[in-house]
């Protein structure tokens, strides 16, 4: 549906909190908004973390949520200072988004539809984007723009890094090499089975360089858990293995990941930075469904074995499931083989870097 705007707003406030991989979908559409609508001002409310990514992008003013803070409300609500937007973009289906959303004066509040406006979101908005089942989760942020009357979609999103940034990737993956860049693990959450096993990795560790002369490198963060993974890589492997686990920022991991060849992941924030620079990757899942969360010009090399953990868990197929329902059996992630994973590696280094153009073809 198109909202009753006659001109381009002055300004326009948007609420995407979190996480890595979200704020990774939304910039496409603050993109979009910067082309179609160049005069008006932008503002993004956002969390702390993210901003430590995303927060010096030109042209747009940043305001940080931090969920850490008892008065990060309030502190919100004097950054924004007394100011009325024509429009409200809210993009974060979650009741702390809406506690943030009250912070906005807007008059045009535009949410998710019905189906998708969970814990009450629909309660905070006055206009929703039409209800598309079944999309990719940047294709579903994109409605917001589509409701506005926006048709015209760029994909592109130019987050900036520091020379300094440039430097401490080339340092560790320096020229006249070929990298492989594994991030291990995904966030810990509660029964969120997403990682697959240290021996499964060290396997195409080795097989990625005796059969493809690839050199490969470990991230994340600085976690007991991805701290424990990087040692065990690194003891058991026979190929020339070099761990950054815990000791890049979020710009320097961006950097690191822009000079990969590919990325192996499973789902998590780093295979949608991957994405952001046009490095393939190969996600690995089994627990979530990539059609709605994969990497978003990779879905071809997504180790996908999704529907075969939908059957055996749940006794059911994808089609019958929820859009976004997850596998909540804690050994999912063994259904993917490492067959599967080297399979899908040779692909990704044969064909080189993905980007729009991709996925257009």
């Amino acid at each position: 549906m198109s909202l009753p705007l006659q001109n381009p707003p002055d300004r326009l406030c948007l609420i995407r909190l979190s996480a890595i991989g979200d704020t990774c979908h939304t910039l496409p559409i603050v993109r979009t908004l910067q082309q179609a609508w160049p005069q008006t001002q932008l503002t993004w409310i956002i969390g702390r973390i993210e901003a430590g990514l995303m927060g010096d992008i030109e042209g747009v003013e940043f305001i940080i949520f931090d969920k850490r803070r008892s008065g990060a409300l309030r502190e919100v609500r004097r950054a924004l200072g007394g100011r009325r937007f024509p429009v409200l973009l809210h993009m974060h289906a979650s009741m702390r988004a809406n506690r943030v959303s009250m912070q906005v004066h807007a008059d045009v509040r535009l949410g998710f539809d019905r189906a998708r406006a969970r814990d009450w979101q629909w309660l905070f908005t006055n206009h929703r984007i039409a209800a598309t089942p079944r999309q990719h989760v940047m294709d579903g942020l994109f409605g917001f723009t589509e409701a506005l009357g926006i048709g015209e979609r760029a994909l592109r999103w130019d987050i900036p890094l520091s020379a300094g940034d440039r430097e401490f990737a080339g340092e560790h993956l320096p020229e006249g090499t070929r990298h492989l860049v594994i991030s291990p693990c995904s966030s810990q959450r509660f029964r969120n089975f997403r990682n697959w096993r240290v021996e499964n990795y060290v396997a195409v560790i080795d097989h990625a360089w005796e059969t493809h002369g690839v050199h490969t490198v470990l991230t994340g963060g600085p976690t007991e858990l991805e701290r424990a993974y990087a040692t065990r890589i690194l003891a058991q492997s026979r190929a020339p293995v070099r761990s950054l686990v815990g000791e890049t920022t979020l710009k320097q991991l961006l950097a690191v990941l822009a000079r990969a060849d590919v990325v192996l992941c499973p789902d998590s924030g780093p295979a949608h930075m991957a994405t952001t620079v046009g490095t393939p990757v190969v996600g690995l899942y089994a627990t979530s469904n990539r059609l709605r969360t994969g990497p978003y010009f990779s879905q071809h090399l997504v180790a996908d074995r999704y529907p075969d953990a939908v059957r055996r868990s749940l006794r059911r197929e994808v089609e019958d499931l929820r859009w976004g329902g997850r596998v909540r059996t804690p050994d999912a992630m063994d259904l993917i083989t490492i067959e599967d994973v080297t399979t899908r590696l040779a692909i990704a280094l044969a064909e080189g870097r993905h980007g729009p153009e991709v996925a257009k073809e």
